[in-house]
């Protein structure tokens, strides 16, 4: 019994000092082209100037941005682009979301909204191996 408690005691103390789990979070939107003239390199310099408006407030410090082009894909729609945003953890990206409205990203966001059209995103909670 003398034995028996601080076992139980050490092992709680552990449980408790374990690092919390800590997943990415990815949004990943599905994107039109709304202008047929927009080249990839116009697309990729809009998602540079957002991410740094992005960058800026809160919960985005540690946010990073990507946008695949299709190469080679099946027919899935009318999907030109995916624009895929990583925020380190939910908690990151809560903050970044709760204070959009209004937001230098919402400014970009707006100044491109004709030429890149992304009705449809997902969530999606990343879990990398070595």
């Amino acid at each position: 019994m003398k034995l028996l408690l601080p076992l139980m005691l050490v092992s709680v103390l552990l449980m408790l000092a374990a690092p919390a789990y800590g997943a990415e979070v990815t949004q990943v939107w599905r994107c039109e082209l709304g202008d047929d003239n927009v080249t990839e390199e116009e697309v990729s310099v809009m998602a540079k100037a957002w991410l740094k408006a992005a960058k800026t407030m809160p919960g985005g410090a540690q946010l990073k941005a990507s946008v695949y082009f299709p190469v080679a894909v099946s027919p899935v729609g009318q999907t030109d682009l995916l624009f895929v945003v990583i925020a380190p953890s939910f908690e990151d990206w809560g903050k970044f979301w709760d204070s959009y409205k209004d937001s230098p990203a919402e400014e970009a966001d707006n100044l491109n909204r004709e030429k890149v059209i992304c009705p449809s995103s997902a969530m999606w909670e990343s879990v990398h191996f070595e």
